[in-house]
């Protein structure tokens, strides 16, 4: 702790140009004095005074010190960096605190001139202590935890997925290849890793009669495997491309292992940092969670509704785009819980499981408790919930959900039925043949009344209309001569320029004879 003495408060008026007072150790020297320096015995002392300045709390060793000091000097008052520490400082002790903007200037100030207000320390000690000191004040400010680190959950779901998407690219690779001599094994065996492991044991095809595969396969399978093997249809190959694909099954038999530690290392790590989140929606929906939020202390800010659409913005703003229905689930689809329902009611249990997931991810990130008692309290609901919606029981919701609701008397009504005889003849009242004779009677008898109705309306319209037809009949008269004569001219053209050249070539020709 150092203290120090204002000697000229004249020039501290003037805010603006105050840095011009600390430009150089002598100029600082006129303006402030050093009364009073006390060292820390080690860095956990010095960082739990920083703490406690940064926390605006006033430590033990501080509060010593200013009745020591400052209480000689109680009538002048004391500059405070931070307005929260000095009403501190008079609650306790009654003494009058200043925080200004000129404050703020003075100190920034001192702290650029601290080695030459302060004798006696080596600027590289100096350095080396503000360092150590800066370090474990961020430390502290972070609260680090290596169980509490989620960075390593972000990193290892990111890795998962990136090996759940390399294993599926060379275990196709791998059956593809080794589909050209063998194609009958990949329909025989359909797990990828056996698969794998039968191709690096046995190798070539022809192996298959001589080689012991009852540790990888059952016995059934293997027989027909080496059934088939006789019988294949595929192309023969070299032992070189045997060899590459061996080592290819090799590398897909190395990451498929990594995978399987790494799962139980995420496994771990999800039940250290977050286990209420974990029994809620599972490892690794959790994880995906916290590695699109970034961190768990960010998940804890979201609220529910984003919880439950985390994953699915795209969709989200298309239909907010689009004016269409907003998506219902996100990364959350993926909880067990919501794929055990029916497709009605998914929306309304992802609803519902985001609300109580984000409960206990605030519990988890917030909270000092390790137990994962309230994710299994609040797992206990969410399948009660589903089980109502399911049954479509008369239960009623309440806060334990088995509360029976009220239901109505039930009434029996009696319904007296009369017997019709009329269904038990089965011979048709009337023949058929007298049917079909009175069916065409009536079609004949039809059109015979249509045609003397049109007969009927003609008489009484040719009185009427006899002027006007005439008319039409002469113009449609004209009108198809001069078709006719339109029609006819094309072909009469072509048939009279034939007979001039006829008659042309004939003068030619009696006109040479008679040359």
């Amino acid at each position: 702790f150092s203290f120090l003495q204002v000697l000229n408060e004249k020039k501290l008026q003037e805010v603006d140009s105050l840095w011009k007072e600390f430009e150089t150790p002598e100029k600082a020297n006129k303006i402030v004095k050093l009364k009073h320096f006390e060292k820390f015995q080690d860095t956990t002392e010095a960082l739990a005074a920083s703490t406690a300045l940064v926390e605006g709390k006033l430590s033990k060793n501080l509060k010593k010190i200013l009745k020591k000091i400052v209480a000689k000097d109680a009538h002048e008052q004391l500059a405070v960096a931070d307005a929260k520490l000095g009403g501190v400082i008079k609650d306790k002790l009654n003494l009058s605190c200043i925080h200004s903007p000129m404050v703020t200037e003075l100190m920034r100030g001192i702290r650029s001139q601290i080695e030459g207000l302060i004798t006696g320390l080596p600027s590289q000690e100096m350095a080396a202590m503000c360092l150590g000191l800066a370090h474990s004040l961020s430390r502290y400010k972070l609260k680090f935890s290596p169980d509490k680190v989620d960075t390593m959950i972000i990193q290892a779901i990111s890795l998962l997925d990136d090996l759940d998407k390399e294993l599926n690219n060379y275990i196709m690779r791998c059956r593809e290849w080794y589909g050209w001599h063998f194609p009958e094994l990949g329909k025989i065996i359909t797990d990828n890793l056996t698969y794998c492991k039968c191709v690096r044991k046995v190798g070539d095809r022809s192996n298959f009669a001589s080689s012991d595969v009852s540790d990888i396969l059952p016995e059934e399978i293997e027989e027909e495997v080496k059934a088939a093997a006789e019988i294949s249809m595929g192309t023969e190959v070299s032992e070189e491309d045997i060899n590459n694909i061996i080592h290819l099954c090799d590398q897909v038999i190395e990451i498929s292992e990594y995978r399987t530690q790494l799962y139980d290392y995420l496994k771990n790590r999800m039940m250290a940092i977050a286990p209420n989140l974990t029994v809620m929606v599972g490892e690794l929906v959790g994880a995906r969670l916290i590695a699109h939020a970034g961190s768990l202390l960010n998940l804890a800010k979201h609220p529910a509704s984003t919880v439950q659409l985390l994953g699915a913005e795209k969709a989200l703003f298309r239909a907010l785009k689009t004016k269409r229905d907003t998506p219902k689930f996100g990364l959350i689809y993926h909880a067990s819980l919501v794929g055990q329902t029916n497709t009605k009611n998914k929306g309304k249990i992802s609803r519902m499981l985001a609300a109580k997931t984000a409960l206990t991810i605030r519990y988890d990130a917030l909270g000092e408790d390790t137990s994962a008692e309230m994710g299994a309290e609040n797992r206990l609901k969410v399948e009660t919930r589903l089980r109502l919606l399911e049954e479509r029981g008369i239960r009623r919701i309440s806060g334990t959900g088995k509360a029976l609701a009220r239901t109505d008397k039930y009434q029996n009504k009696s319904e007296v039925k009369i017997y019709d005889p009329s269904g038990d003849s089965t011979l048709p009242a009337v023949s058929k043949k007298r049917k079909i004779q009175e069916v065409e009677e009536q079609d004949t008898q039809v059109p015979v009344k249509a045609k003397k109705f049109k007969a009927e309306m003609k008489d009484t319209t040719v009185e009427d209309d006899e002027p006007v037809k005439k008319k039409k009949k002469k113009k449609n008269k004209e009108k198809q001569a001069e078709e006719e004569v339109v029609s006819e001219e094309p072909l009469t053209s072509p048939t009279v320029e034939n007979t001039e050249k006829k008659k042309k070539k004939k003068k030619k020709t009696k006109a040479e004879d008679e040359d």
